[in-house]
């Protein structure tokens, strides 16, 4: 018996090391929903809460696919808010004095335009002038992952995409941002997956820098294709 289970468990290994990075790539983007449904979907609204240093924050997140997102965290009676459209970001955050909208440039606006995206970057990297690399695999959390490298052409910057050789969905998402004008890296995990009309989405996200839990994300509830006045994306 022994030995039939490290026949099977040898023949999982070879099964799952002998897949390319295309195989890997389409398995994701089959799992989560895949790119023709993805960019059928017009309109998202998310609600939930974002916990951090103790506190329990109201979150809402409005995108127009491929167009325009905002976030909107509030805290102790003030909303931070962060804008995207049409190539343009804008930040509000009046905690940090910032009481009217800042622009937002570098990898943060890159980040902006990306969450406005459903389909997501490693999905059509090609399009998007990206390089895709298969790395091989790795543990997350006990589960076995497929590390993948995806470089942005333009800058150079790296990020990394963790995707269960189980189910192919994403379970971690790893790269690293100027903070007080230091390189630091930041670990995104992703949990608590539910179906959407055919769209998988992860309901729980985790950020981790340097290894310690920055910020907790729940999202309680998830429409599609609901009307969004475009107004709320003006500065």
């Amino acid at each position: 018996m022994k030995k039939i289970l490290l026949l099977l468990l040898s023949f999982t290994f070879i099964k799952a090391q002998s897949q390319s990075l295309e195989e890997i790539i389409q398995k994701y983007s089959d799992a989560v929903g895949g790119v023709q449904i993805r960019s059928a979907v017009k309109t998202v609204k998310m609600t939930g809460n974002a916990s951090t240093q103790g506190m329990d924050l109201p979150l809402t997140i409005q995108i127009i696919n491929g167009k325009a997102v905002r976030t909107d965290v509030e805290v102790m009676g003030q909303t931070i808010t962060n804008i995207y459209k049409d190539g343009k970001g804008w930040a509000i955050n009046p905690l940090a004095g910032a009481t009217t909208p800042v622009e937002v440039t570098g990898d943060d606006l890159t980040d902006l335009k990306d969450e406005a995206i459903l389909v997501t970057p490693l999905m059509n990297y090609k399009e998007r002038d990206l390089k895709a690399e298969l790395l091989g695999q790795e543990d997350v959390d006990g589960v076995n992952c497929f590390k993948i490298k995806l470089t942005r052409n333009d800058t150079g910057k790296e990020s990394f995409y963790y995707i269960s050789s189980k189910d192919y969905l994403l379970l971690k998402y790893s790269s690293t941002k100027e903070i007080m004008g230091q390189s630091t890296n930041i670990d995104s995990y992703y949990s608590d997956y539910k179906d959407f009309n055919g769209i998988k989405f992860s309901m729980t996200q985790t950020q981790k820098i340097e290894g310690q839990v920055f910020q907790e994300v729940k999202i309680t509830d998830i429409q599609l294709n609901v009307p969004i006045d475009e107004k709320v994306f003006d500065i």
